[in-house]
């Protein structure tokens, strides 16, 4: 970790004794202890990204709980005091609080105690992608299979499971399974051009669902489990139609719908990482190779 040329921003002196002295602020007297709002948590010395909202719950400690941190964004160390682990911003070393094991408050069993003085805040609508990031949008059948292939694959930064193309606001899992609310489930993936393109994820998207099943996969059947791309921008729209004709000219019948992207509504806590938690595989996602 180099820290030399991290950008810094000026530090209160309350925010000094937490941040650079490893000091810790009073329990619930943080703005981040009771926060709801979605989007991600930065560090308030450099600006770089530590936390997924997604990955935020209430322990119930005075101090904002997370069971996850961005990938690369935080780094541990033995404590001071020989016996807890410190937590800090792998960018610029500041000290963010400690992540304790084992206490069972979520399937991930891991909890990141952090001061919110340490923590600024973006809002989800106000988050600008960066040139090395980009946004798809992928309906094949049940959410947790499709989020477990894509996860593994080399450029993928993030993925998130959720619900897409219908017309009722922040539905539930239930209310979506009632075929009531037009939505389908869905995976969000956001990943780096630069590593992966946009083509390279729509033939694995092809590739492990069958795309000629109309609103049902395998043995889930119901328009939430349709086959749909939400294209993000007009250049995936054309990389999915000449997919699309690609697999027609082999004969098949594609039942694949393209769909312009509107708002998606993060799926319930315990839909995401499905199978990393449970340990299970996919039932009715199996690789085939069709390009």
């Amino acid at each position: 970790m180099s820290q030399d040329s991290t950008k810094r921003n000026e530090l209160t002196q309350e925010e000094k004794r937490v941040i650079i002295n490893k000091g810790t602020e009073r329990p619930f007297t943080g703005k981040y202890e009771d926060h709801k709002e979605e989007g991600v948590y930065i560090c308030k010395q450099c600006g770089s990204p530590l936390y997924n909202s997604s990955d935020k719950f209430d322990a119930h400690c005075g101090w904002p709980s997370f069971d996850d941190e961005i990938p690369g964004a935080v780094e541990k160390h033995v404590d001071a005091d020989g016996v807890r682990t410190e937590i800090t911003c792998s960018n610029c070393g500041g000290h963010l609080g400690h992540v304790f094991t084992g206490e069972g408050f979520t399937e991930k069993n891991v909890r990141h105690c952090v001061n919110s003085i340490s923590m600024d805040f973006i809002p989800a609508d106000q988050i600008k992608l960066s040139d090395k990031q980009e946004v798809a949008i992928f309906a094949g059948g049940c959410f947790w299979g499709v989020e477990h292939l894509f996860k593994k694959t080399t450029g993928v930064l993030e993925t998130e499971v959720g619900y897409i193309g219908g017309y009722k606001a922040n539905p539930t899992y239930e209310e979506v399974c009632s075929h009531t609310t037009g939505h389908a489930e869905a995976l969000r993936v956001t990943f780096d051009p630069g590593l992966i393109g946009f083509e390279e994820l729509a033939k694995l998207f092809f590739e492990i669902h069958d795309p000629t099943q109309v609103n049902r996969q395998g043995p889930d059947i119901g328009d939430q489990y349709r086959s749909e791309i939400f294209y993000t921008n007009n250049s995936q729209k054309r990389i999915s139609e000449n997919l699309i004709k690609i697999l027609e000219s082999k004969g098949l019948k594609v039942a694949t719908k393209l769909t312009s992207a509107t708002t998606f509504w993060q799926a319930e806590r315990y839909h995401q990482d499905y199978y990393a938690k449970t340990g299970g595989t996919p039932y009715c996602h199996i690789y085939t190779k069709r390009f």
